[in-house]
């Protein structure tokens, strides 16, 4: 078999499995409004029933008693007669007697069943507006809606699990770059907070337990629109049966998964199409990073943001003296561990009676000056306060404060409400678990050049991302500008295919400005990436060969611009050749005849 066949076959065989993923969406949400109607008939069962004897007695009852015609013969009323008679009178619309007066008796029992079919009605709608306020029917109509509504999707999403702080940040920054996100949560009010929350797109919610595999096929699993999955949740067992359940329904789909658990993190690492992000560990990174390189890490930390960010400060961190650590938990060990990897002599407090043992350990109460003061607070160049429990974090940094004003302070964040205090605190350096995770998930896929960038930047001296800092706030100004990526292919480029193939385009001939070509584009390269080679901050003079891809750095308006450069022939050859040709095809082939 030939490689096109085999190809054909390959895009067949795809082409059926995203059909039968369709069909068994569709079968889904109509198994859902079945069972939807399934509940409201089971529980109008016995209120239905109800209305329905009472109206046949009344009818029956009705025909049964003698009457008086209008020639003043005795006489019977038919069934339809008395089903029709009934049936507006039950309904409050009381035309007249029919087909003639009735008597005192007929009348009689009108009364009788006026007065019990209003008892039926009673309670029927008593049981109608129990029904409306039925949390299952409740859960039901809007299982129901939200299979539906990703059952008609048609443009590639991402599915959320866990929409917790993290989840808000990334679902906020994804709808400002036009990515659909679907979300599944546990709490009620979490996906509330979607329909409030003024997002450009609908962004569908469903309340149930991500660990069920039920409630990921609902959302979007199985749907060949389905591009990624984001394991995001505060509870690590959640996260791995949510990765485990991706990695095998869809192979071919990306997940990345949070977790503080060293052993779950090994156990979702035994699947190749998964990554871990563990903010601890990523903490420290950035930790060891800013000791070491406090360029790299300002870029860093000011590229995961997002466009908008403002640049922050230069941090740099003391790394002569010794540093004291107030918590030692699972965050408290890993600072504690970057920072003795990096040279410095740490002492530890923590109050716990079970703490295990650890070379420079104070036991005790860290908000406590007498403790702090023999933990040699007083002569440390910096703390970290490491504990889960905000009020406690601010009494040690209050306390620390007291006894040295001049030294380094940082701390955990645990809750959002807490910011205000912390940053009234005036913290050095702030670790908001929930941040470092948003930052590394976006930083991943927003933009595919930018986590390659970000691991390959620190390898390159501090001097490059020092550099880096500063165009980028000559040419942008102090808030992040866009970031986005340049393919050098036929398909986004075709203007320069002609000119690439003779290798006449350098770099700073791309970035010229289509108005005018002595004029540079304020863009700023970042990395230039060639096969499987990254060259970062690339000069004006490198030569672009086809296939080369950018990442690039800028506003709006000059992307436009260096868009109709990589799609305009003309102004494809105005800024690299300065050669102007005519805008039209038909001008261009009278050009080219008379040439």
């Amino acid at each position: 078999m030939s490689n096109r066949q085999r190809s054909s076959w390959k895009r067949l065989l795809r082409q059926r499995r995203a059909n039968r993923v369709t069909s068994m969406a569709h079968v889904e949400a109509s198994r859902q409004a079945s069972s939807t109607i399934f509940l409201i008939m089971r529980r109008m069962r016995a209120p239905l029933i109800t209305l329905i004897v009472i109206l046949s007695v009344s009818v029956v009852g009705l025909s049964l008693i003698p009457g008086v015609d209008g020639e003043g013969r005795r006489a019977f009323i038919s069934l339809f007669q008395a089903f029709y008679f009934m049936s507006f009178t039950a309904a409050t619309i009381g035309f007249s007697e029919l087909p003639w007066p009735f008597t005192a008796g007929q009348r009689l029992w009108v009364i009788f069943s006026i007065y019990l079919s209003v008892i039926g009605w009673a309670y029927a709608l008593g049981s109608l507006l129990s029904l409306i306020q039925d949390k299952s029917l409740r859960h039901a109509l809007a299982m129901g809606h939200f299979t539906r509504k990703v059952a008609r999707m048609r443009t590639p999403f991402l599915l959320l699990a866990g929409y917790g702080r993290a989840g808000e940040l990334l679902v906020k920054d994804f709808d400002a770059l036009g990515q659909q996100v679907v979300v599944i949560d546990t709490s009620q009010d979490r996906i509330d907070a979607l329909d409030v929350a003024s997002f450009r797109a609908d962004v569908p919610g469903l309340v149930g337990d991500a660990a069920n595999p039920y409630y990921l096929r609902a959302s979007g699993l199985d749907h060949p629109c389905c591009t990624g999955v984001l394991a995001l949740t505060g509870d690590d067992e959640t996260n791995l049966a949510v990765t485990m359940a991706a990695v095998l329904t869809r192979p071919d789909v990306p997940v990345i998964s949070r977790t503080i658990s060293r052993a779950t993190a090994e156990r979702m690492q035994a699947f190749d199409t998964v990554t871990v992000v563990n903010p601890f560990d990523r903490f420290g990174d950035h930790l060891r990073l800013a000791l070491n390189a406090a360029s790299c890490y300002r870029l860093l930390v000011w590229l995961e943001a997002g466009p908008g960010a403002k640049v922050p400060e230069l941090v740099q961190p003391p790394v002569d003296g010794h540093w004291v650590v107030c918590g030692y938990g699972r965050f408290g060990r890993e600072v504690t561990a970057d920072l003795r990897d990096a040279g410095l002599d740490v002492v530890v407090v923590d109050g716990a009676d079970d703490v295990d043992p650890a070379p420079g350990l104070v036991v005790g109460d860290a908000s406590d000056p007498d403790i702090l003061a023999s933990a040699r607070v007083a002569s440390a160049v910096g703390l970290m306060a490491a504990t889960d429990n905000d009020t406690y974090n601010l009494s040690i940094l209050a306390s620390a404060k007291r006894l040295n004003p001049g030294m380094f302070l940082a701390a955990r964040q645990n809750r959002q409400t807490s910011a205000a205090l912390f940053e009234a605190i005036e913290v050095d350096s702030l670790m908001v678990p929930n941040e470092v995770i948003a930052h590394e998930v976006y930083a991943q896929i927003s933009t595919p050049l930018l986590w390659r960038f970000i691991q390959e930047m620190p390898g390159r001296g501090d001097g490059c991302a020092s550099d880096l800092v500063e165009r980028l706030m000559d040419n942008c100004g102090t808030r992040l500008p866009s970031l986005w990526r340049i393919s050098l292919q036929p398909g986004e480029a075709p203007a320069l295919l002609h000119w690439l193939a003779e290798g006449d385009v350098t770099l700073g001939d791309l970035l010229r400005s289509p108005e005018d070509r002595d004029q540079q584009l304020k863009v700023v390269p970042l990395m230039l990436l060639r096969g499987d080679q990254a060259m970062l901050a690339p000069r004006s003079s490198t030569v672009l060969a086809r296939g080369d891809q950018l990442l690039c750095a800028g506003h709006v308006a000059e992307r436009r611009e260096l868009h109709a450069t990589l799609q305009d022939d003309s102004v494809a050859a105005y800024v690299i050749v300065n050669e102007r040709l005519p805008s039209t095809w038909v001008w261009r082939a009278l050009f080219g005849r008379r040439r």
